[in-house]
């Protein structure tokens, strides 16, 4: 028998599997997903057996495994097509995708005994959640049947909450997942960060039991990592629950795929080729025939299109009844009476009706406060002409924070402190604010509210939970502690912030960040108010009001296919310096229908340690030639690499940012 090996060579043009012998004192280890040693150009490199054959093309005599490093299988065959998937989706390496699926090897753990695991708890369905909804229970019993159902469960953004820490979205994929294990099928639960993953392993612990709960993620530990993925790859566990690596899990007869919040740019990993978790779990549902659940308080443009073609069903509330359940939601100045009482509410930073919703909500409980940036002052300007302070070494932004000698300003890129900064424009030496952070919002609070205690959560200080007391408790999106009792209300600062941000995704970004902290606000026959400060005219904006992410996804796609940009095409960056960017140009085989846009400068002032600018070469074309530009760009970067050219390239299919 001959071992067919993914040799762990990321180079585009080694991107294939190599035939090495076997020799027969290694042949009963030498099994499909085990780990090998092999020599490859004069070097041991790690790789992975793929599949054992008895032919080869090769003429003459093969090279010899080196080393089976472990009998243990930790790649199963799903595993391996689906890598390939991704890596051909993306216009990777089979490589680079295997780092990102497979935990690294920890040899005492594989060699102990596995403990053993027990079997989930099948007796209990909670209440609510996806049974509230009409759409919602169809789904459910499609599980039951093992039917491949695939839907977006558009979650109503407001707080339900029970003695065992259960909320609606958890309540759902507790829902779903003893359904689907009522059918004798394994689960998969991604979730964007720890945080999430701590409230849904807990709920489906207070159902199936702990034991039965396998987790995947960085911060358990090479050890505690390992031992679960084993369990995940012997059959053991059939429950995971984890972050993004956890899609690519090698679970036994997957019956379901959960996707929590997939806008969160956590799901978008940031290593090479730059996978995201939703169409890696689309990828892997389709070729395994198992049902996908997609669930969030927003939409993306990407679930709506996949809605639009029919490839997606809809679990979603009506109108009436989203609002009955939510919280009440208003903008500043969004009418002529409400300009007439408060004249300045179309300019303040906090107008009367920001005070009114916080002091009305201190009556009887806590209140959440979002800013879009953390730090004290994060941004500063010269008062005089308006020019952005720059670090007069690296040009680097600077920011004024809080230090125990007092305030001091210090670049965000070397960390230099400037203690005589002048406007190279103007010569002026005043500052002003134009964007105040988290940490200048507690002082402002502070201020106003005497008596009341303010909390931040923000950056590496991020809060827990907080109690039913009234306080004021200031976060950043995605640092909102929960409230034990939920929110009383809630007041959305500086939208224009994040509604002004040089990004594509900037108005979706900003709903979905908005509708994740109404979710934590009591409904509105409990009092629950919210109150979004920013310009009320806007669609992001209105569709907050109105608590309609889903008219907001739909508008948002029809604008992008009117501009050309993903998902209503496929589109392709590639980042590197000039001559790189132009050999690829050079190297691109002809694709019907193709739009290149570019090349353009991204970086200048160029960053510290940086010697030439960055240039990024955008393509783009219609979606039913996709495949042929992610081919053809793999093709292109395949030949400089083989040619041994200057220069790399970070290539990205359809990116989160652009």
């Amino acid at each position: 028998m001959l071992a067919r090996v993914a040799v762990d060579i990321p180079l585009p043009h080694l991107d294939r599997l190599f035939d090495y012998a076997i020799d027969e004192l290694v042949a009963d280890q030498a099994l499909p997903g085990t780990r090998v040693r092999v020599r490859f150009a004069g070097r041991q490199r790690d790789g992975y057996i793929v599949e054992l054959t008895e032919t080869t093309e090769v003429a003459g005599r093969l090279a010899t495994l080196s080393k089976v490093v472990s009998s243990e299988p930790v790649l199963s065959p799903a595993q391996i097509r689906l890598i390939r998937q991704v890596a051909d989706h993306y216009a990777g390496s089979f490589a680079d995708v295997v780092r990102l699926a497979v935990p690294p090897r920890h040899a005492t753990t594989e060699k102990a005994a596995q403990r053993s695991w027990p079997a989930p708890l099948l007796d209990t369905m909670p209440t609510a959640g996806l049974l509230s909804y009409p759409d919602g229970q169809s789904f459910l019993k499609s599980l039951a049947d093992a039917a491949p159902t695939r839907a977006f469960w558009q979650v109503a953004p407001h707080f339900v909450r029970d003695a065992h820490g259960l909320d609606d979205w958890t309540r759902g994929m507790v829902q779903a997942t003893v359904a689907s294990l009522r059918a004798g099928r394994g689960v998969i639960i991604v979730v964007p960060d720890i945080r999430d993953m701590v409230r849904v392993r807990d709920a489906l612990g207070a159902v199936i039991g702990l034991g039965a709960i396998a987790e995947l993620h960085a911060d358990l530990g090479v050890s505690a990592r390992y031992r679960n993925y084993l369990a995940i790859s012997r059959g053991q566990a059939r429950v995971v629950v984890g972050t993004r690596a956890a899609v690519y899990a090698p679970v036994a007869d997957l019956g379901l795929v959960c996707l929590w919040d997939d806008g969160d740019d956590l799901h978008a990993d940031p290593r090479a080729p730059y996978p995201h978790t939703r169409d890696v779990a689309a990828l892997r549902v389709v070729a395994e025939q198992s049902a996908l659940l997609l669930a969030s308080h927003g939409r993306t443009a990407e679930v709506q299109a996949w809605a639009n073609r029919g490839w997606l069903g809809l679990i979603d509330l009506g109108g009436g009844e989203l609002r009955r359940r939510s919280p009440a939601v208003r903008a500043t100045a969004d009418s002529d009476f409400a300009l007439e009482r408060d004249p300045r509410a179309a300019s303040s930073r906090l107008p009367s009706l920001a005070f009114d919703t916080i002091r009305t909500g201190l009556a009887s409980g806590p209140v959440l406060v979002q800013v879009p940036r953390a730090g004290y002052l994060p941004v500063l300007a010269c008062q005089n002409c308006r020019t952005r302070v720059r670090c007069p070494a690296c040009h680097g932004p600077v920011r004024l924070r809080r230090s125990r000698g007092g305030r001091q300003l210090d670049c965000t890129w070397c960390g230099r402190l400037i203690t005589d900064w002048r406007c190279p424009v103007c010569g002026g030496g005043e500052l002003r604010a134009p964007v105040v952070g988290s940490g200048r919002t507690v002082d402002e609070l502070g201020r106003a509210f005497p008596g009341i205690r303010v909390q931040e959560s923000s950056g590496e200080r991020i809060l827990a939970a907080v109690g039913e007391q009234p306080a004021l408790v200031v976060c950043t999106p995605g640092a909102e502690p929960a409230a034990s009792h939920g929110y009383a209300a809630a007041v959305l600062l500086d939208a224009h912030l994040l509604l002004e941000r040089p990004d594509l995704r900037a108005a979706e970004e900003s709903v979905r960040r908005w509708m994740n902290a109404i979710a934590l606000v009591r409904p509105g026959a409990e009092g629950g108010t919210v109150c979004l400060v920013g310009p009320s005219q806007l669609r992001p904006v209105q569709a907050v009001v109105r608590l309609d992410a889903g008219g907001h996804a739909e508008r948002e796609l029809a604008d992008r296919a009117e501009a050309g940009y993903p998902p209503a095409v496929r589109f392709v960056t590639a980042e590197g310096a000039a001559n790189a960017v132009r050999e690829l140009i050079e190297l691109l085989p002809e694709v019907p229908g193709l739009d290149v846009l570019g090349p353009i400068e991204l970086t200048s002032p160029l960053p510290m340690g940086q010697e030439e600018p960055l240039w990024q070469l955008s393509l783009r074309v219609p979606l039913a030639e996709g495949t042929n530009l992610v081919s053809a760009v793999k093709g292109a970067a395949a030949v400089r690499s083989a040619r041994k050219l200057d220069g790399p390239l970070r290539v990205r299919v359809d990116p989160v940012h652009l």
